[in-house]
């Protein structure tokens, strides 16, 4: 279940969601598997470390982080990804694993690749493995006025309309 400090997040900022409860997925491609939808509609949150700072990084499921790439956009020197349990503390009430990508929530700073930009609407876990979240990209973008830029590792990726495509939990 997502928690309801999420869910009171987005209505006191008057952001449309819709919640869909699914089978248990560990992970974002999981998660496109159990509602039937590509995993280029499914964001997942990724925590990173940049120079002793923690951040958000917000991507399409199938897709890795090139550190390099990020700590360009990031101007770090030093990136890396977050052990679990550097940051667990971060979520109260979020199942871990499950981190939500709502970082103004949690005090953290959220970078976002711009290929999400290529989906109108977007799933997001959202503190639960067993229930999603979706709300436009657009909505995203204002609610946490992300740092954006490129920083997956290269690949072909292979896109399927995201408009109009029905979700089946």
């Amino acid at each position: 279940m997502i928690p309801a400090s999420i869910t009171s997040y987005l209505e006191e900022k008057d952001i449309p969601y819709k919640r869909y409860p699914h089978r248990r997925a560990i992970t974002a491609q999981e998660l496109a598997q159990s509602l039937h939808v590509t995993g280029y509609r499914v964001a997942k949150s990724v925590i990173v470390n940049a120079d002793g700072q923690y951040w958000i990084a917000v991507l399409c499921a199938p897709d890795f982080i090139d550190l390099d790439k990020l700590a360009r956009i990031l101007d770090a020197e030093d990136v890396y990804l977050a052990d679990e349990n550097e940051f667990v503390d971060f979520f109260p009430n979020c199942e871990p694993g499950a981190e939500p990508p709502f970082g103004r929530l949690y005090e953290l700073q959220v970078v976002c690749d711009e290929n999400l930009r290529d989906a109108d609407r977007l799933l997001f876990r959202a503190g639960s493995h067993e229930e999603a979240l979706e709300m436009s990209f657009q909505d995203f973008l204002e609610l946490e006025q992300p740092l954006t830029g490129s920083f997956i590792e290269e690949r072909e990726r292979v896109w399927a309309t995201t408009t109009g495509a029905e979700i089946h939990p």
